[in-house]
């Protein structure tokens, strides 16, 4: 892969992202894509992606803005920073209640590209600064 291409695949992955056509979304990834979430386990594969992302449209309506895309010199491996802007919509397992809070959140992303697919997705954000936004503390 070149760098360009890598670039623009891993621009693309937010453009549709936040174009909210989640099966052009998910035709982004591999078959066995592994997907780190922030601050929590590993899930590998389309079926467990696809179900985040149901829970994630279920709960939050976010918008990724001010991405900058950097790529290592073989287009292999990406990384993203960005801002994401939100509204908790619905809670979350685990999280404070939700009440149409927004909340804007810095945040950062890590990519193995294969193929010219995305492999490997790992997301990283503060959630303590998350929680203070939108619980008001």
């Amino acid at each position: 892969m070149s760098v360009e291409t890598t670039r623009t695949l891993i621009k693309t992955y937010y453009d549709t992202f936040n174009g909210g056509d989640r099966e052009a979304f998910l035709a982004l990834l591999t078959e066995d894509v592994v997907h780190d979430v922030n601050q929590g386990g590993s899930e590998t594969g389309l079926a467990p992606f696809r179900a985040f992302l149901q829970r994630m449209d279920r709960c939050y309506k976010e918008e990724i803005r001010d991405v900058v895309v950097m790529v290592n010199d073989d287009g292999s491996r990406a990384a993203a920073e960005f801002v994401v802007h939100g509204t908790y919509l619905s809670t979350d397992e685990g999280l404070p209640e939700a009440r149409g809070q927004r909340y804007v959140l810095p945040a950062g992303a890590f990519f193995t590209v294969v193929n010219g697919k995305v492999a490997r997705i790992s997301n990283y954000y503060n959630l303590p600064d998350w929680e203070r936004q939108v619980t008001g503390g």
